[in-house]
């Protein structure tokens, strides 16, 4: 199984820019962030530290359902935190667990401190598929004695 950083390396070169937003930034910046880079979340960040991750999701039932502006509310105040983290050590069975565990849909790299990369549930299910799919084709050609 592979590991985060590995999983992290392949990702296509456009997806592993972490596009991240300032706590005191308005929602409505964290939104016009995440349409213009097609992102679902963002990583939140104080002094260069990850604090939270805003998402869609958040936007939703944080705001729009409680009539509430995105023009006037920091992100501070609907982000999810503490953020919950792994490093670049940890597996995908791993990370998949966490984010089973905790509902999450986003899952920030954190190594020394330092936000490397974001995982999404997708590039988690991607990955367990097509290791998946490697042993099934290992065990045909075993099957076959090739």
């Amino acid at each position: 199984m592979k590991t985060v950083a590995q999983l992290l390396k392949l990702k296509a070169e456009q997806n592993q820019q972490v596009h991240t937003i300032n706590s005191h930034q308005m929602v409505l910046e964290a939104l016009m962030v995440m349409a213009a880079k097609n992102v679902g979340a963002l990583p939140v960040l104080e002094d260069g530290r990850i604090v939270g991750v805003i998402s869609e999701r958040d936007y939703a039932r944080k705001l729009v359902l409680k009539g509430r502006s995105s023009v006037g509310t920091p992100v501070s105040d609907i982000m999810n935190s503490p953020v919950i983290t792994v490093d670049s050590h940890q597996s995908v069975q791993t990370c998949m667990n966490i984010m089973t565990d905790k509902h999450l849909r986003h899952l920030p790299v954190v190594e020394n401190g330092q936000l490397l990369g974001l995982l999404s549930i997708g590039d988690l299910v991607k990955e367990a598929i097509a290791e998946q799919a490697e042993l099934i084709q290992q065990l045909e050609q075993y099957i076959r004695g090739e």
